[in-house]
């Protein structure tokens, strides 16, 4: 055992860097990378932290009982699209979406950026890559870009994703009972509750609206270069007002909200109000490109952009379902979830039927599984209700039951090894083990401060990312992290909402890289052992997320000026305005390649 700040740092981000190159660079999937990480990480706790061995098992079932919950909501949502393929109602959707706009980028906007913003707001916890990736499948997207595009847009929404928890649950129970806190707070005149609610929130918001206004073309640039026929991000600056007009819709009603309401309705709002907009104005034409842009003809992909799913391509007829009943299952969906989270009474009888192992083996890990309150059972009740409104037949639902459980056991081997793995990483603090030390997260971000300094703003949503990732969620990657942050704003003398509030960006921004988020969404879409291709891919937003709020951060502590966060951000649009002329200007040159699967 080592009191050694560097060494302990070093030590606890191992996991975690285990799996990356594993993933990444020797590109195994999480089926396989896990498992070492989960290895890696139990001797890191046994042999340095000293976390005992019961300690670990309660940690390791910990974990299991959240997996089942994640799986849960998975299966829901592969069932759900299972039954609108066996009823018929994929292809009356398809056909609506394409009567809007054929142009695959604007199908990419208006279902992941807008309709996914919704769910986020609703939902949360992955649910709208769940929910997008499945439904742009069905709309002839490559099951691999599907994936990446529901991933991509888990930044902005997310903060406020599940009526604002990150915030609410997140923020609130990692600051609460600190003295700390409470005693900074009290002298600004203030409590725990308006702080979240007005000061963190307001920051979080506005460091979102404005880096997330790039998120729409990021996210259509990435498709046209990695998919497109000629791999072209020039293909997707084309749509650039169009992306920029949708990025607007929703990030100003958003920054609104939460200046307005609060933490719980910016993503759901935002995302719904957007939704009204485009959808209205894509209609018409406006700033939608004349000429549409679509894929190559799929004998021409990559086997590796396939999955186990293949959508139904046939083409609509006027013997097909209408098109307000193939839609009605979305719809009760977004409803069932805005009731059960919105209704305080059907709240609070959802989750008064929580089972809840408190104490697991006489420790202090502790796990419930709300099998009512799950986003799992608003996807049940939904399919329930659609097997009556589609008039399936007993073989439909047989069909649609079976083809959701047989491509749920390609998510589960990672999600029942990756979930403890971040337990045990995560109950490795003073009450878990025999050695005093911080847990292995506040370890790496104790060493990581110490080296910033002043600087520490730039660094701060990288933090949050990192919680993410390890943590799977930017919940708790709040309630990992944020009293850490609180404290290290006060020693440098920056605003503590806005280095609060970067940490919760920069968990938002980590969403796009969580391996069981990844994991989750390529089991809706049939997608198995490609996890680490599509991180490959995902980063690069992640990186443009966590750099530019990281500058933004430095800017809102101590202003604009000749200064890191100023000269950053500079350096930021340059590079982008650079990097936009060059492809612009070899728009015409792209060749025609045809994609070969990778050896």
């Amino acid at each position: 055992m080592t009191d050694n700040l560097a060494v302990l740092s070093l030590l606890a981000v191992l996991p975690i860097l285990s799996i990356g190159v594993l993933l990444v660079g020797f590109r195994w999937p999480a089926k396989y990378a896990m498992p070492v990480g989960y290895a890696v990480v139990v001797l890191i706790a046994a042999f340095v932290w000293q976390v005992g061995w019961v300690e670990i098992a309660a940690s390791t079932v910990e974990g299991f009982i959240i997996a089942v919950g994640l799986l849960y909501i998975v299966f829901g949502a592969l069932l759900l699209l299972s039954t609108l393929n066996a009823s018929g109602a994929i292809r009356s959707i398809r056909a609506a979406f394409t009567r809007i706009s054929p142009d695959r980028r604007v199908q990419a906007v208006i279902v992941a950026w807008l309709f996914g913003s919704f769910i986020e707001g609703a939902s949360g916890f992955g649910t709208p890559a769940a929910v997008a990736a499945p439904l742009l499948l069905a709309l002839g997207f490559p099951a691999m870009a599907a994936v990446m595009v529901g991933l991509i847009i888990q930044s902005s929404p997310v903060s406020f994703g599940a009526v604002g928890t990150p915030l609410l649950v997140g923020v609130t129970d990692g600051l609460g009972g600190a003295a700390v806190v409470d005693e900074t707070l009290s002298a600004a005149g203030t409590d725990l509750t308006s702080y979240v609610a007005n000061d963190v929130t307001v920051a979080v918001a506005g460091m979102h609206a404005i880096v997330g206004t790039l998120v729409p073309l990021f996210m259509v640039c990435m498709l046209t270069a990695f998919f497109g026929e000629r791999r072209s991000v020039a293909d997707g600056l084309r749509v650039a007002p169009f992306a920029l007009f949708a990025a607007f819709a929703m990030t100003v009603p958003y920054m609104l909200v939460a200046w307005l309401f609060g933490p719980e309705f910016p993503a759901l709002l935002g995302g719904l109000i957007g939704l009204m907009i485009v959808v209205f104005a894509a209609r018409r034409g406006f700033l939608v490109p004349s000429e549409p842009w679509d894929f190559a003809p799929r004998k021409s992909w990559a086997p590796e952009w396939m999955g186990r799913i293949v959508p139904d391509t046939t083409e609509v007829t006027s013997a097909d379902m209408g098109i307000v009943r193939a839609w009605t299952p979305y719809v009760l969906v977004a409803v069932l979830l805005l009731f059960t989270r919105l209704v305080e009474p059907v709240t609070a009888g959802l989750q008064a039927g929580t089972l809840e192992w408190a104490n697991i083996f006489g420790t202090d890990a502790t796990a419930d599984f709300q099998a009512l309150y799950s986003p799992g059972f608003v996807f049940l009740v939904a399919v329930a209700l659609t097997f009556l409104i589609h008039r399936m037949s007993p073989g439909q639902i047989r069909e649609s039951v079976s083809n959701a459980g047989r491509q749920l056991g390609a998510a589960a081997v990672a999600l029942l090894v990756a979930v403890p793995m971040v337990r045990v990483f995560i109950n490795s603090g003073a009450d878990f083990n025999a050695s005093d030390l911080e847990s292995m997260p506040l370890s790496l971000a104790a060493g990581a401060s110490s080296l910033a300094g002043e600087a520490w703003p730039v660094f701060s949503p990288w933090i949050g990312a990192l919680g993410a990732f390890a943590a799977g969620s930017n919940t708790i990657s709040n309630l990992m992290f944020s009293l850490f942050q609180f404290s290290t704003a006060e020693q440098i003398g920056a605003p503590t909402s806005v280095i609060v509030g970067a940490q919760a960006v920069g968990g938002a921004a980590g969403n796009m890289i969580t391996v069981h988020n990844v994991v989750a969404a390529c089991a809706t879409v049939g997608l198995v052992d490609r996890e680490g291709v599509l991180i490959r891919k995902t980063v690069i937003p992640m990186v443009y997320y966590c750099l530019t709020a990281g500058m933004l951060a430095y800017v809102f502590s101590f202003g604009l000026g000749l200064n890191i966060g100023s000269l950053g951000l500079a350096a930021i649009l340059v590079a982008l305005a650079l990097i936009a002329t060059y492809f612009w200007r070899r728009r015409d040159d792209a060749p025609v390649s045809v994609p070969r699967a990778r050896r």
